[in-house]
């Protein structure tokens, strides 16, 4: 049965009473003075059920050597997408190397992090995120929810891979944080653009894997819109009580993510969470719920989150990929048919992120219950 695709939302359901915004009293989540304390505030701790157990046991990831894939060798390339295959019909997490991004960058990146998260609270709030943006400075998620807060600060801005966006980035962060973080900027618009070239290509492996053609993802995603995001989470006197992020599935379509040493990454696999070592010479890869619906459920998002540690502190670099707002999420041809009917209704990149960002916290069911909610209003 064809389905038409919805292109704008006029009523969303209501976010659950918990994460409505207290406009009594926000918190503010200052780290330099959070990360001391023995007693955190009541908003960071997580319930008994979803409180991180110790030594969480390791998750065998493949390793893919993208060496020969990116030089044209047909046998690397093939090789290289049954592993991303078996990967993505698992759990959708792998960890590539020999990827082509320069070290240089990679070291560049993460030395701004440093540099970002440790200037004063007043500096970091000038790139404040506004209520109703994607985009911008946050403590946590002191001003959308109340409950189940993250242990975390985070610095998102949108990349875009459109040839009249050659500087989005950089001057983003100029124009937010003053000319002299024109460096910074330049930083994170070349590993953006890193990441959008590096991701077309997991793209073109994932069509393999799934048997359509080589460019099909690869020509969807060429203009992508994308989110770039440095997740900094500072020390916690009782990291058994919080996480650094909750459990949740990526929304976008594809995360590449590049750890410190520090680890905490966490994957709920076979009904337990597994951890990820971290290997700074790899990025981890995972498809998100945008994929799993352009594949028509073939492959799988999976629940994730991130823990923390009473000590040192953890940064991550993290590439979401997201569609041009305008393309139409849906499967191709080759990959529906009586066997397998179609899973998901059409919709477009921008009413997934609305819907995630102002009606429904990210979780292990944001996409069903979006493509019910979907269904509902066009039936």
């Amino acid at each position: 049965m064809a389905i038409d695709c919805i292109t704008n939302i006029n009523s969303m359901p209501h976010p659950p009473k918990e994460e409505h915004k207290d406009h009594q009293k926000q918190l503010v989540f200052d780290a330099s003075v959070l990360r001391h304390q023995t007693n955190i505030p009541q908003q960071f701790i997580w319930p008994d059920e979803e409180k991180p157990r110790a030594n969480a046991p390791e998750l065998q990831v493949p390793l893919i050597d993208l060496r020969g894939f990116l030089s044209g060798d047909p046998t690397a390339a093939n090789e290289a997408s049954s592993l991303v295959g078996k990967a993505c019909q698992k759990h959708g997490f792998f960890l590539v190397v020999n990827h082509g991004v320069d070290d240089k960058l990679i070291a560049h990146a993460h030395q701004y992090i440093d540099y970002f998260f440790e200037l004063p609270m007043s500096a970091k709030q000038r790139a404040q995120r506004k209520v109703g943006e994607h985009f911008g400075y946050a403590s946590s998620f002191t001003g959308r929810f109340s409950s189940k807060l993250p242990w975390k600060e985070t610095l998102s801005f949108r990349s875009s891979a459109q040839p009249d966006s050659s500087n989005i980035v950089q001057d983003y962060l100029c124009n937010t944080m003053g000319e002299d973080f024109k460096p910074f900027g330049k930083v994170y618009q070349d590993y953006c653009e890193a990441m959008s070239t590096l991701s077309l290509g997991i793209m073109e492996l994932l069509g393999m894997s799934l048997g359509v053609s080589q460019g099909h993802y690869r020509e969807f995603f060429e203009e992508n819109e994308s989110i770039m995001r440095l997740n900094y989470y500072p020390p916690c006197q009782k990291p058994d009580l919080t996480l650094g992020t909750g459990p949740h599935c990526d929304p976008t379509s594809l995360t590449i993510l590049h750890q410190d040493q520090v680890g905490g990454l966490q994957v709920f696999v076979d009904e337990e969470w597994r951890s990820i070592t971290p290997n700074f010479n790899a990025f981890v890869v995972n498809i998100g719920d945008t994929f799993m619906a352009l594949s028509n459920g073939r492959y799988k998002s999976c629940l994730h989150r991130a823990v923390v540690n009473s000590k040192t502190p953890r940064k991550s670099l993290a590439f979401f990929l997201c569609p041009k707002n305008d393309k139409v999420v849906s499967p191709p041809s080759e990959l529906v048919d009586s066997l397998c009917p179609r899973v998901y209704p059409d919709f477009t990149w921008p009413m997934l992120l609305e819907f995630t960002q102002k009606h429904y916290r990210a979780d292990v069911k944001t996409l069903e219950v979006f493509s019910n909610w979907l269904q509902q209003k066009n039936s």
